[in-house]
């Protein structure tokens, strides 16, 4: 809690404003990055669903 305190105490200073929506938008960007070079949709979906489940991918490390 001590690492966090600063951020923490940031949140009510700043409005309560927070990165939520950038984060989401990063997202969308990453899995377009990732799922390039997909051919049909179906493996388009299952690579948002394996990335938007939080799922580790062996072939992306």
């Amino acid at each position: 809690m001590k690492r966090w305190r600063q951020a923490f105490l940031a949140y009510f200073d700043t409005a309560r404003s927070n990165n939520g929506g950038t984060e989401a938008m990063n997202g969308l960007i990453e899995l377009h990055r990732v799922a390039r070079g997909f051919r049909n949709r179906e493996s388009y979906r299952l690579r948002m669903l394996l990335i938007g489940g939080g799922l580790a991918s062996p072939h992306l490390r």
